[in-house]
């Protein structure tokens, strides 16, 4: 195929080159309705290019099978059968995947216990049952890694009649599951596998990247093209391939979880991107691993900070990492990644990825360079020199790991949308949590509805709270009061 081609992007091209106008959505007409501050913030190009989408960009109000087209070039490029664009994240990607593979199936799904929160509220929506997959635990350093394919054949061999398998793959500290012996234990049941593969949107184009889901024989991935590609924010695509999932249930079910309106920007960026990858995305990888190799060295010299790499690979940890997601513990110097995410912003205008009671990431990309990596550095540098007078890491009660496998007595679908009640935390030891309790980043809920609430969970998360733990989408993010469910 010809992947000079950019179908969406080259239509909004012309569309400006025309001059078109029209009496139609949305509102702000090319910009003209849009007051000034906005305009000097935003810039009057995003409005001038924020277009209906109907008008000819994607499918449905036209016979150019822009978008259409556009799909097609993609899964040529990272060799999947089928993909599809979405503008709603792939928060709404995986929902739909979800859907496709068990909905309405009363022996549920295997899911990883690792998985972002948007999987669990695709469980809530649509009433399903989980058969969790337990990650693996680093004891030591109280960190989850993906299930190992052995722990995938014993939940399938545990419940036969399960629709399929949802796993994790790169979480967002980069660790990576063996996909690849994990789709052979699934496909000799005949059961699919989507990876929920958010964080991969690179690693179909260099060699050195750890395995991309179709090359492991995935049925369906779902990547973030704005999270280490080059697209805008809520940029998705879903790739599928197989026979064992139906292409039409997969649309339909994307049909009904999808807006009516999609913003045609999303659909250019993940286009050109495409195009941005097939031209030149090996030399720019290949440019981002050297550089993020030399970053590596130079923070691993640091007094007080360890570069994690060999600590995130091996039998009870990952099969593979993508080293792109540099993580940084924190542990010899004293504070926690709470208080050094918050230093970095606050004094240095730096923002990591991701934060946790003794760690922070930071995420490359191939369009990260010398300049980007060093602000890293200096900002790095000068928190070392600072942390002696930073607060002191508070101590956080991390129960050991079957502590987190919390007891499930009802459906995620049926406590939520049950009858509840807010308690004091102390009085909800015992109780039946009715909401998602969900320290973020990375968005891996500790508690679902559902499950029964323990003291070593409590203890853990108020612990959290106290040293800077960040919880959401709780109704008290200060978890001074939780919500329950009010029967049990």
């Amino acid at each position: 195929m010809d992947h000079e081609q950019a179908p969406v992007l080259d239509a909004l091209a012309d569309y400006d080159r025309r001059d078109r106008y029209g009496f139609t959505p949305p509102g702000h007409k090319h910009g003209r309705g849009v007051d000034e501050a906005t305009l000097r913030v935003l810039g009057p190009d995003v409005f001038r290019s924020d277009v209906l989408a109907i008008a000819g960009l994607d499918d449905r109000g036209s016979t150019g099978q822009v978008l259409s087209r556009a799909q097609e070039l993609m899964a040529d490029a990272v060799g999947a059968q089928h993909a599809f664009f979405s503008t709603c994240g792939s928060s709404l990607s995986v929902k739909a995947a979800m859907l496709a593979v068990a909905g309405g199936q009363e022996d549920g799904l295997l899911v990883g216990r690792d998985a972002h929160k948007s999987v669990i509220a695709g469980l809530v929506l649509s009433g399903m049952r989980p058969i969790w997959v337990r990650p693996r635990w680093d004891e030591q350093r109280h960190l989850a890694h993906p299930p190992a394919p052995a722990d995938v054949a014993a939940a399938l061999d545990a419940s036969p009649g399960a629709a399929g398998l949802l796993i994790t793959s790169p979480t967002p500290y980069g660790t990576c599951a063996d996909l690849a012996a994990i789709v052979q234990v699934c496909h000799e049941r005949d059961k699919p596998v989507i990876v929920d593969e958010a964080w991969g949107a690179h690693l179909p184009f260099h060699k050195d990247l750890p395995t991309w889901a179709m090359d492991a024989g995935a049925d369906i991935c779902v990547v973030s093209v704005h999270k280490m590609g080059a697209g805008l924010e809520q940029g998705s695509v879903f790739h599928l391939q197989g026979k064992l999932i139906d292409i039409d249930r997969l649309q339909a079910c994307s049909d009904l979880l999808s807006t009516t309106s999609p913003n045609v920007l999303l659909y250019a960026a993940i286009d050109g991107w495409r195009r941005h990858m097939m031209r030149a995305g090996r030399r720019l990888l290949d440019d981002a691993l050297g550089l993020v190799d030399r970053v590596r060295s130079r923070i691993d010299q640091m007094p007080g900070l360890e570069v994690m790499e060999r600590q995130l690979l091996g039998q009870q940890a990952s099969h593979d990492l993508d080293r792109l997601q540099v993580v940084i513990d924190l542990e010899a110097l004293g504070i926690s990644g709470y208080t050094a995410a918050d230093w970095l912003r606050a004094e240095r205008a730096l923002d990591v990825g991701l934060s946790d009671h003794r760690r922070i990431a930071a995420q490359f990309s191939f369009a990260d360079n010398d300049e980007t990596a060093e602000r890293l550095i200096r900002g790095l540098a000068d928190l070392v020199a600072m942390a002696p007078g930073l607060p002191r890491a508070p101590q956080v009660r991390i129960p050991p790991p079957r502590s987190f496998e919390l007891e499930r007595v009802m459906l995620p679908r049926d406590t939520f949308f049950g009858a509840v009640r807010s308690v004091p935390a102390p009085a909800a030891v015992g109780c039946i949590a009715a909401e998602q309790i969900t320290p973020y980043p990375p968005g891996i809920p500790v508690v679902l509805p559902g499950e029964r609430i323990t003291r070593d969970v409590l203890d853990y998360l108020s612990d959290g709270v106290s040293a800077g733990m960040v919880i959401p989408d709780a109704a008290d993010p200060e978890l001074k009061n939780i919500r329950v469910n009010m029967s049990r």
